[in-house]
């Protein structure tokens, strides 16, 4: 977990923050937001609000007083304490990237299995930035569909001991996630008094919340898990194409979502969730990293912070095909303003290609890099007599130099970041180590974490509580 101490960077005015308001309040009660899911609708119709068929006119101060009532931090256990986070407030965390139905290796795009699914794991476990594999960190193609999740799961929990997101799929993938959590943690209690899973609920934008999100999503508010409420926006596609209209749109999306939340169960955690980014208007292909996803993200961070809730937006976002210089620079492009912003939950960290339609490895350590660098970048600097280093002055004097000053013999192995992937060699020797790109020096390190990889220590009778599970509830399951 990183802690970001430094100022947020804030571009809406106060007469901007109230012009939303009023879009927001205006969407919500005059188009309404659709929950299909009958337990939903009865919950709004219970709390006094007007149900059309599956549409929900809500009233905007009866859910600011629902909203009031979610943490606006919480704490998230993992297995091994050392692991464990805050979420909210100065706290960042990042998780891998999630969804993929396509894996990248070198020149090899393919479709994802089992295999790769442990690969990333392991290489979540081994990045120290990296508070969480995630969930699905790609999506493992050659299991049966009905219980892969079980895999997925037991993965997560066995490989590392870091965090890890429940499945969505269904209310039963959800209840199997939250069963499992409760072996590896030991009881139900447990898990409600410090939550364990965080899960992302996805609105179908827009504002339409669809029947297997709000499955899961009573799972695991009912159990106080944290859910992440994200609407899903591409503006021209799923929001019109103005920013100040995806945001009002995406606060009443989150919103409401936060609301159901809390009639299901008062005060269960969630997180304002954001993915917000615009549409190539020539092509209609998703775009990523662009000046106006940047913008939408600054201005989510005020927004959430508004609401005096914690919020998720950013990653290493590109639509580059390949972990090229384009992949690069999107996914700092995305990563710098969720800095900037200080956003809690940072999905989608390591690993996001292809529009996030591909898990790439090279990618993986690429964005590993970037995520170390901007900790660095955005840890504050620590001002004292030492570190203004007067007496390196007095020892060198005028026109001398520093190099060989007691100040520098004494720090220069920790005075600078020094980064694990890039080359700083000059010409001659880069040829002679094989004049290797980034990518190519990506794949070799991401090639020796997993040699070196050590799975971490798990209580061998959990271990076989979590097996048996797993493989009675794959033949209940029918595979």
């Amino acid at each position: 977990m990183f802690v970001n101490k430094m100022p947020r960077y804030e571009i809406l005015s106060e007469d901007a923050m109230a012009t939303l308001e009023t879009g927001w309040r205006r969407l919500m009660t005059e188009i309404g937001v659709e929950f299909m899911d009958d337990r939903a609708l009865e919950l709004f119709r219970q709390a006094g609000q007007k149900v059309e068929d599956h549409k929900v006119f809500l009233d905007p101060d009866f859910v600011l007083e629902q909203v009031a009532k979610a943490p606006s931090e919480f704490d998230l256990q993992a297995r091994n304490p050392a692991n464990s986070v805050h979420i909210g407030g100065d706290s960042m965390a990042f998780g891998a990237v999630y969804g993929p139905p396509f894996v990248r290796e070198g020149d090899v795009r393919r479709d994802g299995t089992m295999e790769d699914f442990r690969n990333f794991a392991k290489l979540a476990q081994s990045f120290s930035v990296l508070d969480s594999a995630g969930g699905v960190v790609n999506e493992p193609n050659d299991t049966p569909l009905d219980s892969r999740h079980l895999d997925m799961v037991y993965a997560l929990q066995t490989l590392t001991d870091k965090l890890y997101m429940g499945n969505v799929v269904s209310g039963t993938n959800a209840a199997d996630t939250i069963k499992m959590t409760e072996i590896l943690f030991g009881s139900r209690e447990a898990i409600e008094e410090t939550p364990a899973i965080i899960s992302l609920i996805n609105c179908n934008s827009p504002l339409r919340w669809d029947d297997r999100m709000l499955e899961s999503q009573f799972e695991y508010s009912a159990a106080a898990q944290p859910v992440v409420l994200t609407p899903f926006i591409l503006m021209g596609a799923m929001s019109p194409v103005t920013i100040p209209a995806a945001l009002v749109q995406q606060i009443t999306e989150a919103l409401s979502g936060v609301a159901l939340s809390q009639l299901i169960r008062p005060g269960a955690p969630v997180v304002f969730g954001s993915f917000l980014s615009n549409i190539d208007m020539q092509s209609g292909s998703p775009t990523f990293g662009t000046p106006e996803s940047g913008i939408g993200l600054l201005c989510t961070g005020q927004i959430a912070r508004h609401f005096n809730l914690p919020f998720r937006t950013g990653g290493g976002l590109t639509s580059s095909q390949v972990p090229d210089a384009q992949a690069g620079y999107e996914a700092l492009m995305t990563m710098m303003p969720t800095f900037l912003a200080g956003a809690n939950w940072v999905m989608h960290s390591a690993g996001w290609l292809e529009g996030g339609l591909v898990a790439g490895f090279e990618k993986f350590v690429i964005d590993a890099q970037i995520v170390e660098m901007l900790q660095a970048e955005f840890t504050p600097l620590e001002i004292d007599e030492d570190s203004m280093a007067f007496g390196a002055h007095e020892e060198v004097g005028h026109g001398g130099h520093f190099l060989g000053a007691m100040h520098t013999m004494e720090r220069f192995r920790t005075c600078f970041y020094r980064p694990f992937l890039n080359s700083s060699d000059n010409y001659e020797r880069w040829m002679r180590n094989g004049a290797k790109d980034t990518a190519t020096r990506a794949g070799e390190i991401y090639k020796k974490r997993l040699e070196d990889y050590e799975q971490p220590p798990l209580d061998e009778a959990v271990r076989a509580e979590l097996e048996d599970y797993v493989n009675r509830r794959r033949t209940e399951l029918g595979d």
